[in-house]
């Protein structure tokens, strides 16, 4: 692990720099390549193969518009997965002894990220029926991963803003505090 992003320790790193990246990036060969774009289209609202609802997903043919959104939306998750990983890593190195500059790079990608899961948890949320919203255990792999993983990446990066199981080094940090105790004593 690259042991130059102070202000991602431990899990942190471990969960914003590999897991989330990876879990973002797998999704695109999914719909591109395996099991493809009409499997990922069918599996945003589960229970399509559930007793009462007829579907042949494999004799399907999705309308073009709706094939190159998916393609898209495969591409977007491959950006997300590279901007993660590669911009802590980069800034991890290029800021190696300013540990400052680098919670603040990160904080901004962590924010707009903290967005971004909130609404992609919301719409992936309502946007299922309302017998299987309420009902988790009817959910497949894919809305637990809109709603469950993300739900679960969203709490992590308030425990980071938080400061929990890390230093802070920026404003409102310790660092931050001491250096304003001893301006106060030079006076």
């Amino acid at each position: 692990m690259p042991s130059s992003i102070q202000v991602l320790p431990g899990f942190y790193q471990w969960l914003f720099v590999y897991f989330e990246p990876i879990s973002a990036m797998i999704a695109a060969p999914m719909i591109w390549i395996y099991p493809g774009t009409t499997w990922f289209h069918h599996e945003q609202i589960p229970g399509v193969n559930l007793p009462g609802m007829a579907s042949s997903v494999s004799s399907e043919v999705l309308d073009p518009r709706t094939v190159v959104a998916l393609w898209q939306l495969g591409n977007c998750y491959m950006l997300v997965g590279f901007i993660v990983s590669l911009v802590f890593r980069v800034t991890g190195d290029a800021f190696h002894d300013n540990p400052n500059a680098q919670e603040r790079i990160v904080g901004a990608i962590l924010c707009a990220l903290a967005i971004t899961d909130v609404t992609h948890v919301l719409s992936s949320f309502i946007g299922l029926p309302p017998d299987i919203r309420y009902n988790p255990a009817l959910w497949n792999g894919i809305t637990h991963g809109n709603i469950t993983l993300t739900t679960f990446l969203f709490c992590a990066r308030l425990a980071w803003f938080m400061g929990v199981g890390r230093s802070r080094f920026h404003s409102g940090s310790q660092r931050s505090r001491e250096s304003v105790r001893s301006g106060q004593k030079a006076q």
